[in-house]
């Protein structure tokens, strides 16, 4: 099927109204794609795919049996939004950055959100990601969370909603920044006639908002990216990112603490850090203050943070954010601290440890998404609408006997985009995770990372479970 026959169908199509016809910000881009013929798309699929091959852009899939390093599948047809509607974004994800930084400085701090009731204690203190060890720290700036990937996705009728947060250690954003330069080669002037927002000042943004946590005595300041090693998932984009910004991808060997400091081993001798940019997990950052069995983190390195002498990004902690239970009290969060509604109102969701909406879920299973807190990458989920019986019976037993652990969510219809296929154009479901970094001032990379599902009428956009990703495009 070409574009000329495409079908937007029942869900809202980013790139189509429901008559068939594009829309306005969209339609030199549906003149420039319905003009090639499928072979014509297929060449440029194929190239745009060696590009990102040629270019080392890949992810690795630990479960996979026939091989962990792939290529990340990209779809070059793009996703348009107009910049009216981006400002919008723009406004709900710093109002929502800046809220959970408050949640996560009183969290960690003097808890006055759970003295006054909002939020129960033991919901925080049983979430995986409340670490103890961080009681009182103070990071630097007063800023917890420094780069944010926050889950966006787009119902039948055209509202946006936030699907997560991601804070720990945010990944995607390398594909956005190689997408583009590939989207720009293959259609250069689509970007001439276009008015399409740039993404590519991410690392120099990236490179300032990490300058500005150093400690202020330091003139110069020597920022590192702290990576787990060519084995980890996101490794492309731990070396991209250090290489783009013109700073040193590190291991823990590389680093040592010495007279106080964190140092960095050259060969010219020991080297101050005064920056960690971390892709490891806090449970592995040191194994004298987190899990003694790490071989990924610094020994130490925690003494020095507390001591002012180095900044870590994001700080440690932050994941108790991301738990999918504190999630549900995003808005009551929001309205405590910024006495505001929220902007991007969040998915409606049951607390499965809650008795009478635990019921409700267990009675409705065949309906409903089901999540586990901690989980992520698609992982730990049900789709009641796709499930079996016997998926369904194995969640009940899970959410009986841990009730904490699981959310529950109204199984929402997807946005779709034209996705190209090996027999056709047709729709395939999608979300957009944009990149928000937290420094003196807040800014959103235009745009961000669109996951599509590859997989025909499939709700899981993840990399992990088969999805690939699209370029998104921000049209004044």
């Amino acid at each position: 099927m070409e574009l000329s026959s495409y079908q937007p169908g029942e869900f809202y199509d980013e790139l189509f109204l429901p008559d068939g016809s594009p829309r306005s910000i969209a339609a030199p881009l549906t003149e420039k794609i319905g003009s090639l013929s499928l072979s014509e798309l297929q060449q440029y699929q194929q190239l745009a795919q060696s590009t990102l091959l040629r270019i080392g852009a890949t992810f690795n899939v630990y479960s996979d049996d026939l091989g962990t390093e792939k290529i990340l599948p990209f779809d070059i047809i793009p996703r348009t939004i107009c910049d009216r509607e981006w400002t919008q974004l723009e406004r709900g994800l710093k109002q929502r950055t800046h809220a959970l930084n408050l949640f996560l400085s009183d969290i960690y701090g003097e808890q006055k959100i759970i003295a006054d009731g909002v939020i129960p204690k033991e919901l925080i203190y049983s979430a995986s990601g409340f670490l103890k060890p961080c009681m009182g720290l103070k990071p630097p700036q007063g800023i917890w969370c420094h780069i944010t990937g926050t889950d966006l996705i787009r119902d039948r009728d055209g509202s946006w909603y936030v699907l997560e947060d991601n804070l720990r250690c945010p990944s995607g954003v390398s594909y956005v920044l190689e997408n583009r330069r590939v989207m720009k080669s293959t259609f250069p002037r689509l970007f001439e006639k276009m008015q399409i927002r740039p993404v590519e000042d991410y690392a120099s943004r990236l490179l300032e908002t990490l300058m500005y946590l150093a400690p202020e005595s330091t003139l110069d300041p020597t920022v590192v990216v702290l990576t787990p090693g060519i084995y980890n998932s996101a490794y492309f984009e731990h070396s991209f990112l250090a290489q783009q910004m013109g700073v040193q991808l590190v291991e823990a060997r590389d680093l040592t603490i010495a007279n106080g400091f964190l140092q960095m081993r050259t060969t010219k001798g020991l080297q101050q850090v005064d920056v960690v940019y971390r892709r490891i997990d806090d449970d592995f950052i040191d194994p004298l203050t987190f899990r003694a069995d790490s071989t990924l983190g610094v020994p130490g390195l925690m003494d020095v943070y507390r001591a002012g002498k180095v900044a870590i990004a994001n700080a440690p902690g932050t994941g108790v954010a991301d738990d999918k239970v504190v999630y549900a009290y995003l808005p009551a969060i929001v309205k405590y601290y910024l006495d505001e509604e929220q902007i991007i109102p969040n998915v409606p969701t049951y607390e499965c440890w809650h008795d009478g909406q635990r019921e409700h879920v267990l009675a409705n299973l065949d309906k409903l998404v089901v999540k586990a807190a901690a989980e992520s990458g698609g992982y730990g989920m049900l789709i009641g609408t796709r499930s079996t019986p016997e998926e369904r019976e194995e969640f009940a037993a899970k959410i009986t006997a841990n009730p904490r652990n699981y959310i529950a969510q109204p199984t929402l219809c997807l946005s779709r985009v034209p996705t190209l296929l090996p027999d056709g154009i047709d729709g395939r479901h999608v979300d957009l995770r944009p990149y928000i970094l937290n420094g003196k001032d807040i800014y959103i990379n235009p745009g961000g990372l669109t996951r599509v599902a590859l997989r025909k009428d499939s709700l899981v956009v993840n990399s992990s479970q088969g999805g690939g990703t699209k370029d998104t495009w921000v049209v004044c």
